[in-house]
């Protein structure tokens, strides 16, 4: 696969530097000497023009790395998890790279998403600045099977929803999930009823919502330290 833009790229030959092949660049000198010195034989200067169409018209910022696809984790591994994020009909690249990031930064050990049938990979590589390649999204087929199993596992299954009570008053179990909904469909109705509570973010003045991106950072935390 391919990524690009800066941020994404060091990261990617920081911490992922067995799984590079090629590093495109526009100018040696975007690489610190380090670098340059680690990948030296793997690096090729590129015109823009060909950088562009790497990119297919993204914003490459003179940087593009190939790499192979880090080893998805199993389904027994993540559900194994104490801390579990489940995307329920998500699509949009942008918001999910923006929650994995979160999700990364706050202690989630895995990530669901459901209701889709692929994911752009290296979109969300590259939107989640480098974050989706230490926590690799997994795609399941029913988001209602994989509830249940994740409640017989031991694990308390919450959703964020506008009907729910204040997440400020909300404590967790220790072995506990996580599902955001879609920004224009929410949770979808059959999952919410399996959800042992429903929580909401209560607004200083008055307003419709978060974007899920923003309102996923907010949940992260708060459930990343009020365990009981």
């Amino acid at each position: 696969m391919i990524i690009y833009g800066k941020q994404t790229s060091l990261y990617a030959l920081r911490e992922h530097s067995e799984a590079i092949e090629t590093v495109y660049v526009n100018k040696l000198s975007i690489l610190p000497k380090d670098l340059l010195k680690k990948f030296g034989s793997k690096i090729k200067t590129i015109e823009n023009k060909w950088a562009q169409k790497l990119s297919r018209g993204g914003n490459h910022q003179g940087i593009l790395v190939e790499m192979s696809e880090p080893q998805e984790p199993t389904i027994e591994s993540v559900k194994s998890g104490d801390f579990i994020l489940i995307l329920d009909g998500l699509t949009d690249v942008g918001n999910i790279g923006a929650i994995i990031r979160s999700a990364y930064a706050l202690g989630v050990d895995g990530i669901f998403v459901t209701g889709i049938k692929s994911l752009n990979y290296p979109a969300v590589v590259r939107t989640s600045s480098g974050a989706a390649l230490d926590l690799v999204p997994l795609i399941h087929s029913n988001i209602l099977d994989l509830i249940n199993e994740l409640s017989q596992l031991g694990c308390s299954v919450y959703g964020a929803d506008l009907d729910g009570e204040a997440l400020q008053d909300a404590t967790f179990s220790k072995k506990r999930v996580l599902v955001l909904g879609s920004e224009d469909r929410g949770i979808s109705k059959r999952a919410k009823a399996k959800l042992e509570k429903i929580y909401k973010i209560e607004m200083s003045r008055e307003f419709d919502s978060l974007n899920v991106s923003a309102a996923a950072a907010i949940f992260l935390h708060r459930m990343s330290y009020a365990t009981k």
